[in-house]
């Protein structure tokens, strides 16, 4: 992800430019594999080690606030974020917690039907993503 993606991602969600923002995003984007909250630490303490653990935190619960990542959960309740806004679920490796991303076009309009068709009372519904939990045959 180049700067200038960054900074117009930063700036239409109502957030100043900080080098500390752009980092977090960058690093997210960077290292692309649902990075949780230590990976993205030590990622940029590699690269910006003057950037303070507590501001990192800051910065991802903002993100996560804001809609520019998501949070997603892990069999052993660790949280990783994902920084992909394309409508698409989870493949979660339940021997390695491994994620990949699963795109399904055919799959998206079967629960978008579904829900059309069946109300959840007293329930309104925002976003439905699907964590498919299951083993990978090849390790990469």
């Amino acid at each position: 992800m180049d700067g200038q993606i960054i900074r117009d991602t930063l700036t239409k969600n109502g957030l100043k430019i900080t080098p500390q923002r752009t980092a977090v995003l960058k690093a997210i984007h960077t290292m692309g594999n649902h990075p949780d909250t230590e990976q993205i630490i030590e990622f940029i303490k590699g690269h910006h080690p003057n950037v303070a653990i507590g501001t990192i935190y800051k910065i991802l619960d903002t993100f996560v606030a804001k809609g520019i990542i998501n949070m997603v959960k892990t069999d052993r309740d660790k949280m990783r974020y994902d920084a992909v806004s394309d409508l698409h679920h989870h493949l979660y490796c339940s021997e390695t917690s491994r994620i990949e991303d699963y795109y399904d076009e055919e799959l998206n309009q079967i629960i978008t039907n579904y829900f059309s068709e069946k109300e959840i009372p007293d329930f309104d519904i925002e976003d439905i993503k699907l964590q498919i939990k299951g083993k990978f045959l090849k390790n990469e």
